[in-house]
């Protein structure tokens, strides 16, 4: 078992499928096998951009257990719990954990729009089911649930809930969990728009959401900001801003999978109600990759810092 650090980069795999809406098990791999030789520091299957909402617990447990064969044993396998009501979520938790997952995180509560109190027990409940470290992913501006400072102060009884993936897209955010809490949280920035500028503030790592198509420049830029070399970083993340602004739209699935259709990386389908893309919008967002396509950085051997 890999046991999460929650620094560095984790990217928030998509799940690829065929033209049928079958899992693409062999471009999952193909996948997984760029973000390993990238230098990813952990994985996490069946977020949102995983289409979550789509699959199946058992097609989360299937891309597990694909995971398992490739990931080397020091890369942490991390899976997403995104339930209704809290007796889903723990059976998940434990039918998850005895399947070999190394970590999960965590969203609030799905369709219903839990109080601060029903949050927190929510979360609590679910983390006395499970041995694995949780990080929750605070999202309000998604899924309107805002975990608050208030609410970190009560979780941080549960020594297994152990990180925050920080998607209030406020970047003083980090600043105000690094105040009251220190290192009692990880902190992981969720907005790849927001990524450098969380990271400077302190932020321990990235949960990418454009590593699914280009993986090492994404560890590229993590790695030369934890050198110290913020202009270098910036050079590459000027670049890649317009790619990462495809992270911060309602069709960021149908976007990011099309980006790494491009890079030969994954599929361009996905599970209905999403349809893929057509008409203007298609050549818009083909317009975009296109571009910085043509222009992408040479990257030094960034994995020798």
């Amino acid at each position: 078992m890999a046991i999460p650090k929650w620094i560095g980069v984790y990217p928030a795999l998509l799940t690829p499928f065929n033209a049928d809406e079958s899992i693409d098990e062999s471009m999952f791999i193909k996948n997984l096998e760029a973000q390993i030789e990238a230098g990813v520091h952990g994985i996490i299957i069946g977020g949102s951009l995983g289409e979550a909402s789509t699959l199946l617990n058992e097609e989360k447990l299937l891309l597990l257990q694909i995971a398992k064969q490739v990931v080397p044993e020091h890369i942490p396998i991390i899976l997403n719990i995104a339930e209704s009501t809290t007796r889903a979520a723990v059976a998940f938790a434990q039918a998850a954990e005895h399947a070999g997952a190394d970590g999960f995180m965590l969203l609030p509560p799905m369709r219903y729009k839990s109080d601060d109190h029903e949050t927190v027990q929510y979360f609590k409940t679910v983390a006395t089911a499970t041995s694995l470290p949780i990080m929750i992913y605070n999202n309000p501006v998604d899924y309107k649930i805002e975990v608050t400072l208030a609410m970190f102060e009560q979780l941080a009884e549960h020594d297994n809930i152990q990180s925050v993936k920080e998607s209030t897209r406020d970047v003083s955010n980090v600043t105000r969990m690094k105040n009251r809490f220190g290192d009692r949280f990880k902190i992981l920035c969720g907005v790849d728009t927001l990524a450098l500028e969380e990271l400077c503030l302190g932020a321990d790592g990235w949960v990418a959401g454009l590593v699914d198509a280009f993986p090492r420049e994404t560890v590229a830029i993590y790695q030369l900001l934890k050198e110290g070399r913020l202009a270098e970083a910036l050079t590459i993340y000027r670049w890649f801003l317009p790619l990462l602004e495809l992270d911060i739209h309602p069709k960021l699935v149908q976007y990011i999978k099309l980006a790494a259709t491009h890079t030969g990386i994954g599929t361009p389908y996905v599970r209905t109600p999403r349809l893929g893309l057509s008409g203007d919008e298609l050549k818009s967002v083909n317009d975009i990759i296109s571009a910085a396509i043509a222009v992408r950085p040479i990257l030094h051997d960034y994995r020798s810092l």
